[in-house]
């Protein structure tokens, strides 16, 4: 199966994307089909076997609607020109249908009220010359229909094709309303001169001059839903500096090949992903991770494409380029998401596919209606105009994906990946989130915490005898008593010989004494006494540290305790995650009494200890069967098991392809705090999205009976379609206005 993404020109409304899905889910060989209208793009799954690309395409072409070219490279220049050209020239179309509406509306209402200043000349009088007149009105909106002329063409394309959809209902409206008025014109030339009064051209025109106003602020604001996107593939600069055979050359960055060594200078941004062979500098990383504070890199250390070279220059081996770089998969990441549907929008979708057709039936059923009880004509078509005119679902057809992407979009501001639209709607319903120990509530590696001295040694000494003899081992314990020594400063000294005790630790002589280091099992079997220091050992092992006990000539010399430490996003992270009502519980391969000292320091009471990576994921089955709705939090590589199966499964400081792949949040950074603002955004786009369901329902509920004169019944007034076509302009504005309050969430710190 293939993938692609195919963007669309010509969709107006819910109704639209429906009717591609509808048509597309057809073909032979395509298994997967989502139309996003608030993004004009379609995600194709699809059989290459079975069908090509051009098929889709010319499937699409065929329903009306133009399959725009989806070249990768030109993807942001050439979208962000689109997008500018089509807001101008709505606006052009605004600004022509607005002058003829205004000068057509003076002269449409002018007769009508007594008190108005300007009356019309006599030369266009409608008592006078009422041919003169209705011919005047006539001209007036040509250019209107003009400039909105779309409406018709993709509107009763879509009828033809028994779709109908928001142009169309535009377009029978304002038709019925021309074609009335005309009627009128020929009875005026034939000498009914009171037919004067059943001209609706100006209803026609503003309908048009509003819908466009609508559409124009509709647009501009659509387009600020994709801003971080753009944001995204604007990091990348467009050039590299490679060295060939000792000389800088200046290549254009897709021209960057694997393997190519690559200078950056300070100040400069890194065009792609590698490792640094040369020279020291601190990297800029939180256009993709959200950490604001720099990273310091050196030789052997990973850089990545965008991120900003602060100081020194370096050279590194570009390792991975284009599609393949982590911004790549972070920009493909998140217009998928963006692209997606969220449970909570299936609704929404079923309602639009019916919704066009019933209006229309609603229309005619109160058209008639009205005329059958005597009201005459002019009425019954007014109401049959307000009744077309007010029902447009496009605010229906935008309220989920708007705010699916503006808070897509904003994750990724802050190193929050969230995959799809059902991962967020998922994430807002989390009860119970299980965190691994290592690496993510942890710093996933030892260090060194307490330094106890026997009486007449100091405790610089003590270390600095106890790195020289780790200094040739690799345990990662060793490792972190030499790595405190070299930060303290401390010289290494001479190691005349070195012996590993399997399970124990090690033997070595230093300045020609004896040295042990190791566990409690290797004093016990050398009888070496602890002493003063047996105390000691055991509050640290109750601590969930590990003591490191050295001797040296058959006496205790002291103890280096080492432990995983907490990382210090963890406590408030924790906490922050329980005030939510959230129970958090803790899983580790590690004994039960290491996991329980960390449990007890951040505040968990729920300690899942001793169980393997194999069987993490059997954990999280056992909550979810308690009817927990559960979200695991893990490093994306051991725990990938564990993190499918849960309802959510986030990976937290890993960019890594495996972590992609496995979980549905991608947490850039190591910050155990992006977990209660991940589910925070989850639930302010839900209720974003719920709040936008709640009035494009609602409006359209209460704008359809009063458009078809429930309130005249009454004694109330009749909904003049002018007015109807302002508050349908404007539902959709308002929806996406509302998404775009989503622009204004703050993570948690």
């Amino acid at each position: 199966m293939k993938k692609e993404t195919i963007k669309i020109g010509g969709m107006t409304c819910a109704a639209c994307a429906q009717r591609i899905e509808k048509s597309l889910r057809k073909l032979s060989g395509v298994s997967g089909i989502n139309v996003n209208l608030a993004s004009e793009k379609a995600y194709v799954e699809y059989d290459p076997q079975l069908i090509r690309l051009s098929g889709i395409r010319q499937a699409i072409e065929k329903l009306g609607y133009k399959p725009m070219d989806t070249e990768k490279d030109a993807a942001i220049d050439s979208d962000k020109l689109e997008k500018q050209r089509a807001i101008k020239i709505l606006r052009i179309k605004f600004i022509i249908s607005a002058v003829f509406g205004l000068v057509l509306l003076y002269f449409a209402m002018a007769p009508m009220i007594s008190w108005w200043p300007f009356p019309i000349p006599e030369f266009f009088d409608p008592m006078m010359q009422p041919l003169r007149y209705a011919l005047l009105q006539a001209g007036l909106v040509i250019p209107i229909i003009t400039a909105g002329y779309k409406f018709y063409t993709v509107g009763f394309k879509a009828l033809i094709a028994k779709s109908p959809n928001m142009d169309s209902l535009v377009a029978i409206g304002t038709s019925a309303a021309i074609i009335y008025s005309v009627y009128n014109t020929i009875r005026i030339a034939g000498g009914s001169h009171m037919a004067v009064e059943g001209l609706y051209y100006e209803t026609a025109g503003v309908i048009i001059a509003l819908i466009l106003l609508g559409k124009y602020f509709e647009t501009r604001s659509r387009n600020r839903t994709s801003d971080a996107i753009k944001k995204l593939m604007g990091l990348a600069p467009k050039t590299a500096t490679i060295i060939q055979e000792g000389k800088e050359a200046v290549i254009p960055i897709d021209e960057v090949e694997a393997g190519d060594i690559i200078l950056v200078k300070p100040g400069e941004k890194l065009p792609v992903d590698g490792i640094v062979i040369d020279g020291n500098t601190s990297v800029d990383e939180a256009m993709l991770t959200g950490e604001s504070i720099p990273v310091d890199k050196k030789a052997g250390d990973k850089v990545y494409a965008a991120s900003i070279n602060n100081n020194g220059s370096i050279t590194y081996k570009a390792t991975n380029v284009g599609a393949d770089t982590v911004l790549a998969q972070i920009i493909r990441l998140v217009e998928e998401a963006q692209g997606s549907k969220a449970p909570i929008a299936k609704m929404a979708d079923i309602v639009s596919g019916y919704f066009v057709p019933v209006v229309v039936i609603i229309a005619f059923l109160a058209f008639l209606g009205w005329l059958l009880t005597g009201n005459g004509l002019s009425f019954s078509l007014t109401i049959f105009i307000s009744v077309l005119v007010i029902a447009c679902p496009c605010a229906l057809g935008l309220a989920t994906p708007t705010a699916i992407m503006v808070g897509t979009g904003k994750g990724a501001e802050y190193g929050i990946l969230i995959k799809g639209g059902e991962a967020l709607e998922t994430a807002h319903k989390i009860d119970t989130i299980v965190l691994d120990k290592t690496g993510t509530i942890t710093e996933g590696k030892p260090e060194v915490t307490d330094i106890i001295p026997a009486s007449g040694i100091s405790a610089q000494s003590l270390l600095q005898i106890a790195a020289s003899g780790e200094k040739v081992s690799e345990h990662p314990l060793g490792e972190a008593i030499v790595r405190r020594a070299q930060k303290d400063g401390l010289g290494i000294l001479k190691v005349d010989s070195f012996n590993a005790i399997p399970g124990h630790g090690i033997e070595v002589i230093i300045d020609g004494k004896a040295v042990l280091i190791g566990n409690k099992k290797l004093m016990d079997d050398r009888n070496i006494e602890l002493g003063e220091l047996k105390g000691s050992s055991d509050t640290l092992a109750g601590e969930g540290k590990t003591p490191m006990f050295i001797a040296a000539e058959g006496k205790i010399a002291g103890i280096i305790a080492v432990a995983d430490v907490v990382k210090e996003s963890s406590i408030k992270a924790i906490k922050k995650l329980q005030d939510m009502g959230i129970e958090v519980a803790m899983i580790t391969g590690d004994n039960r009494k290491t996991a329980e000292a960390i449990a007890r320091q951040v505040g968990i009471e729920r300690v899942l200890a001793e169980v393997l990576p194999g069987d993490k994921a059997g954990e999280v089955k056992k909550l979810q069967t308690e009817g927990r709705r559960v979200c695991m939090v893990g490093d994306g590589i051991n725990d990938a098991p564990a993190l499918v199966q849960a309802d959510i499964g986030m990976a937290i400081g890993s960019g890594t392809d495996v972590a992609i792949e496995s979980a549905d949040i991608v947490l850039m950074r190591s910050n155990l705090m992006d977990v209660p603002t991940a589910i925070h955004l989850s639930k302010s786009t839900i209720r974003n999205i719920k709040q936008n369901l709640f009035w494009a329902f609602g409006y359209n509920t209460a704008g359809i009976p009063i458009a078809a004169g429930i309130l005249h019944l009454f004694g109330g007034p009749l909904l003049n379609p002018m007015f109807a076509a302002a508050a349908m302009a404007f539902s959709s504005v308002s929806v996406v206005t509302n998404a775009l309050r989503l622009k204004r969430f703050k993570p948690y710190h």
